[in-house]
């Protein structure tokens, strides 16, 4: 399914998520997903340090650079195309980052609860 056809949680078109840092599992800016994606990279969130501090703790270092992935490293107010089960991690650990429900693929939905994204919303 093509970014343009994808839908976010809320029903309407998945809108781009971010280009600086340039982010989804496709690298085109969209949380969008495909059968290739088995890490449901569909979470649109802005991270915190507290979050990156979080997610490398349990093995999912997203701070340091690794240019061989096409990875920039992520730095506090960047947004980023997340797992939906680490997201639900972080949630359940009170470490969830906020996160942009129009840039959040509809398929995050089959992870998490719309009404826990809510609770996190940022515009």
């Amino acid at each position: 399914m093509s970014a343009s056809k994808a839908k976010n949680v809320l029903g309407s078109d998945l809108q781009v998520c971010c280009t600086d840092p340039m982010t989804g599992y496709y690298r085109d800016g969209s949380c969008n997903t495909g059968s290739g994606d088995s890490g449901a990279h569909t979470v649109c969130a802005q991270v915190s340090q507290e979050f990156l501090d979080f997610s490398k703790a349990k093995g999912n270092d997203l701070i340091t650079p690794r240019p061989m992935f096409n990875f920039p490293g992520l730095k506090p107010g960047d947004c980023w195309c997340l797992c939906a089960l680490r997201w639900k991690e972080a949630l359940d650990a009170g470490m969830a980052p906020p996160v942009r429900l129009e840039s959040t693929h509809a398929l995050t939905l089959e992870y998490l609860d719309l009404a826990d994204l809510k609770a996190h919303a940022v515009e």
